[in-house]
């Protein structure tokens, strides 16, 4: 199982939780948007959000850890990768197709998902391969996008696509790749429809940088952290269970559901305990145990009631 090595990095370049919370106060003034810059290519802006009533209190991982520690296949296997292969990706201009199983299929482009009603959800994210973070998203729910879209009686799931874009995203050039492309992924529609599941357009007060899923990503925060699927261009309701890469990939490993499930192990570690990234102080780690659907049980449980929860991993 991988384990985290943090970059050197003086604690004075990373900000600290305090003076993050004062300047999200400040950000809930300011004008939502991109900052746009050359050609398609955006930086970061600052959006307005509002606070959530399921946002959680603990401390924040240093931002510095989630924009350098992550998985996106896309830019290479690595996590670091990320970070250092996706400076030519161009998030604007961007829009998202939803089709389907739907009464208004619709294609929104990325401005107009920008001027729905934001909120600041600070969620854990539990990784399959162990590790954990908490990270301050801004999005908005999933199911005020499938509404507007008026979800048929017959759609009993939503699929969802990345982008496919080679000539941006060094992970999928090469003879050999790690994975099929797009990365696709699915929800059952009542998980969609769930108001902890967000549509992620920033993070740390910000639009959300090219390494973690800009312009818009998917954000289940009681599923193993590989179910947020990013950079989405399409969204599709269906009445039969999608595709998803990573049980295409090895079934055995990785399920339809993927709810964090400490009682499940992985084929190759246990589950019971995670690594926090900088937990007690920038970029340390530590050992702390698994909560079932990753602490968020009250209020996704119901969902999965009278299921069995080892056979539907």
């Amino acid at each position: 199982m991988p384990v985290y090595r943090p970059p050197r990095i003086a604690a004075s370049d990373i900000t600290p939780r305090d003076i993050y919370m004062s300047r999200r106060k400040f950000m809930g003034t300011a004008a939502a948007g991109f900052v746009m810059a050359g050609a398609g290519s955006a930086l970061a802006a600052p959006l307005t959000a509002a606070p959530s009533r399921f946002s959680t209190d603990e401390t924040l991982t240093p931002k510095e850890a989630v924009t350098t520690y992550n998985n996106f296949y896309e830019f290479g296997t690595a996590k670091s990768d990320p970070a250092q292969n996706s400076g030519q990706f161009e998030p604007l201009p961007w829009s998202v197709k939803v089709d389907g199983m739907v009464g208004k299929p619709r294609e929104f482009g990325i401005e107009e998902l920008m001027k729905m009603q934001l909120e600041d959800r600070t969620y854990r994210m539990r990784c399959v391969e162990g590790w954990s973070m908490v990270i301050p998203w801004i999005g908005f729910p999933l199911s005020a996008l499938l509404d507007q879209v008026e979800p048929l009686g017959s759609a009993k799931y939503v699929s969802f696509e990345t982008v496919v874009r080679p000539e941006q995203m060094p992970g999928q050039t090469g003879f050999f790749q790690p994975l099929e492309w797009p990365y696709v992924e699915g929800l059952r529609l009542d998980e969609a429809r769930h108001p902890l599941t967000i549509l992620a357009v920033g993070l740390y007060g910000e639009t959300l940088p090219n390494q973690n899923g800009a312009p818009i990503r998917l954000v289940v925060p009681w599923k193993y952290g590989f179910k947020s699927i990013k950079s989405i261009v399409k969204i599709s309701l269906v009445e039969e269970q999608p595709q998803t890469t990573w049980k295409n990939s090895n079934a055995r490993e990785y399920g339809f559901y993927s709810n964090v499930n400490p009682a499940v192990d992985h084929p190759r570690w246990s589950q019971a305990t995670e690594q926090r990234i900088g937990d007690g102080g920038f970029f340390s780690v530590a050992n702390r145990p698994t909560l079932p659907f990753n602490g968020y049980a009250d209020e996704v449980a119901s969902l999965y009631e009278g299921m069995d929860l080892k056979a539907n991993f």
